[in-house]
């Protein structure tokens, strides 16, 4: 008989104060799947696609709730590699940033985002796009 394994989320987020609202809000919305929280973009491409390639690889998660603004590699990089590799393509992506401006939005959806959700995060508006 097989195991049932936890259903993973993963938020890249660089902001501590974001990150715990927004994991508070899951929690609100009784959403109880374990979260790995990472604080920038290659932490993120590192989780994904461990060197060496031989590693074995982590359990791909449900989702995977993404900044735009990050240090290190940005959330265009960490979109655009998730959505361009056979293995992570079919993970939504759903994008959390304060950049509000049409051009970021369809950059991001061109990349392959499912949904694009400007910050400051109305709760409600938060709930029905992870529902």
């Amino acid at each position: 008989m097989q195991s049932v394994r936890p259903v993973t989320i993963v938020l890249v987020e660089d902001d501590l104060g974001h990150a715990r609202l927004i994991e508070r809000s899951l929690r609100r919305a009784h959403v109880t799947n374990d979260m790995v929280i990472l604080h920038d973009g290659q932490a993120a491409l590192d989780y994904l696609y461990p060197e060496p390639s031989w590693a074995e690889p982590p359990e791909l998660p449900c989702l995977i709730l993404l900044d735009l603004c990050l240090p290190i590699v940005d959330g265009y990089e960490v979109l655009k590699r998730v959505k361009g590799d056979e293995r992570t393509r079919h993970i939504p992506v759903i994008v959390l940033t304060t950049l509000d401006q049409p051009a970021e939005i369809g950059r991001c959806y061109a990349l392959g985002c499912n949904v694009y959700i400007a910050k400051p995060v109305e709760y409600d508006q938060f709930t029905k796009a992870i529902q």
